[in-house]
């Protein structure tokens, strides 16, 4: 079951579901949530760095929204938009 688990996770496909797992692992230290966060940048593609936005927010806003919305500063959101529309 363990290995099923571990197996999961480390496929490249679920690297989404890894940086949430690491994201609620680290919540209670701001240094390491926002180390944590900015690392996702090296390991997501814009899709799934889109979609950890919303679910950071949903899930942190009251606690980390400066520090969030500081992260994607200079994440183009309208890009990606435009590119799910065509």
């Amino acid at each position: 079951m363990q290995y099923q688990l571990i197996c999961k996770i480390m496929n490249p496909t679920n690297m989404l579901e890894l940086q949430k797992l690491v994201l609620e692992n680290v919540f209670e230290n701001s240094n390491l949530f926002e180390k944590e966060l900015r690392k996702s940048f090296k390991w997501l593609d814009k899709e799934d760095l889109c979609n950890l936005y919303y679910w950071s927010i949903g899930k942190f806003n009251e606690r980390y929204h400066n520090l969030i919305n500081c992260v994607y500063s200079g994440f183009d959101f309208q890009i990606y938009s435009l590119i799910l529309t065509h």
